[in-house]
């Protein structure tokens, strides 16, 4: 678990500003590492020794709230409780035995040494010392990081960490010692921990009433950001606003959650098969789809449908116009997408206002089509070309979902080759997308088309007679079932 520099070994503060951002952080997240040499307490930057004895939870709160870089030996803590946490004492007999837990948090001799029994501590022997400051100040490499923060914000953390390669999180509360839930815990398991500031830490630490903590393994940072930052992009983000107890939710709702019927209707259908086809911009989609359709599947592009209900006297090209102004428009006003995409991909709210104008209009479209198909031909092929298929959560709507992916410099060579875009909007263009591996992720067809046509065609010819196996398959699940 711990690290062996005392120097940070990168810049931590663009990390902590976006996640005091993001998760609107009312103390600074802390910096702690266990010392193997007490002589190196005083190598640390800024460092602050007390002059009196102390309680960890002061210390953590001094580091926290008042951005003190601070040590400590075992002899430095007002009771060897402290320092019996995280390896820097053993606990004398009294202790172990219950006798010091029955004096108040335990009703016998026999209940406090199970509770003793019950604490996690950091084996002896090893530390000598320990060090805190705000990890947003580079003040060492860390071993681990404690953050502070409400109910609604540590449930966002918890929600960042699991976002990839899910794992669920189990909480533990012996009681009376957080620092060992919290501190001692993480070092032993290596994995987030996260606990209830006991009495003492309120007491004498003064975490508040609504405070939780947790610790992490300082290699877990970059992943609770790069969580918080997709789920951002997702609109799950702190403050939550209320939707109201009494109050109609359904506009507030996300769509993936009453889309019951809608998946059922789409999916219900096991003679067709609905193939979901996505890809960031410019790796290829309309290739892929255009091959696809010649082996015979049918087409639904979601770029001509955005085409389609913005056209000029429909209600989609009004409520633009309304919002965007005459600024999107061209000289025989059509819409200038070119304009509308500049000014969307640099502003998240206005994108997400031009969706609400567009998505909508696209979905009723779009069932529209694929009922049509249906009805010329029940065994279909219907390929749905979607560029932001994963982003906005249709992925359960389809039997299977093809990803067209290619490296990014090819994106960025195509898009200034063919859109005429500067390279700073490619560039931008492309960040605001979802990352091609993060999308491979929810896809179980791959083609890869970053090299010849004639190598994406041998991929999409073994495809189609996938896709045909897949159907045939399903067709006799149908009969069988008759």
């Amino acid at each position: 678990m711990e690290t062996n520099d005392l120097k940070a070994a990168r810049n931590w503060e663009p990390v902590i500003r976006r996640m005091e951002l993001l998760m609107r952080l009312k103390s600074f997240p802390v910096a702690f590492k266990m010392l193997e040499n007490k002589e190196d307490i005083d190598k640390v930057p800024f460092m602050r020794r007390l002059s009196h004895k102390a309680t960890m939870c002061q210390l953590t709160n001094l580091v926290r709230n008042f951005d003190w870089t601070v040590g400590a030996t075992a002899e430095e803590f007002i009771s060897v409780m402290c320092p019996s946490i995280i390896g820097l004492a053993k606990l004398p007999e009294f202790m172990t035995d219950g006798t010091f837990r029955s004096i108040v948090w335990a009703k016998s001799r026999a209940d406090g040494k199970k509770y003793e029994n019950g604490i996690p501590r950091i084996p002896t022997g090893k530390y000598e010392a320990v060090i805190m400051a705000p990890l947003v100040y580079n003040p060492f490499e860390p071993d681990i990081v404690l953050i502070y923060a409400n109910p609604a914000q540590m449930m966002l953390l918890i929600n960042a960490l699991q976002f990839e390669d899910y794992e669920v999180m189990q909480f533990f509360c012996v009681g009376e010692s957080s620092c060992s839930d919290a501190i001692a815990r993480c070092y032993n398991t290596g994995k987030p921990s996260l606990t209830i500031p006991c009495y003492g830490e309120r007491r004498y630490g003064h975490a508040q009433d609504d405070e939780l903590v947790m610790a992490l393994p300082v290699g877990l940072m970059d992943k609770a950001l790069a969580g918080l930052e997709s789920l951002y992009k997702r609109g799950i983000r702190y403050p939550i606003s209320y939707a109201g107890a009494e109050a109609d939710v359904t506009a507030a709702f996300p769509a993936a959650y009453g889309a019951e019927a809608m998946v059922a209707a789409l999916r219900g259908n096991k003679r067709r098969l609905l193939l979901g086809v996505t890809g960031s911009i410019a790796t290829g989609k309309s290739t892929v789809a255009k091959m696809l359709e010649e082996k015979g599947a049918f087409t639904i592009d979601f770029d001509v449908l955005s085409r389609v209900v913005v056209e000029p006297g429909t209600q989609g090209y009004n409520d633009i116009v309304a919002y965007f102004g005459e600024q999107v428009l061209q000289e025989d006003k059509t819409l200038d997408r070119d304009k509308l995409r500049e000014i969307v991909f640099s502003d998240m709210e206005k994108r997400k206002r031009l969706e609400g104008f567009t998505h909508p209009r696209i979905g009723e479209e779009f069932f529209k089509l694929v009922e049509e198909y249906t009805a010329k031909d029940p065994e279909a092929i219907i390929q749905v070309v979607i560029p932001l298929l994963i982003e906005i959560n249709m992925q359960g709507m389809f039997d299977n979902l093809l990803m067209v992916y290619a490296p990014e410099d090819t994106q960025l060579k195509r898009l200034i080759e063919r859109d005429g875009n500067s390279e700073d909007l490619a560039k931008s263009i492309i960040k605001s997308q979802m990352h091609v591996d993060d999308k491979k992720g929810y896809c179980d067809l791959l083609v890869d088309n970053s090299e010849s046509l004639e190598k994406t065609q041998a991929q999409v010819d073994a495809l189609w007679d996938k896709l045909k196996a897949i159907q045939k398959e399903r067709i006799a699940e149908v009969e069988k079932q008759k």
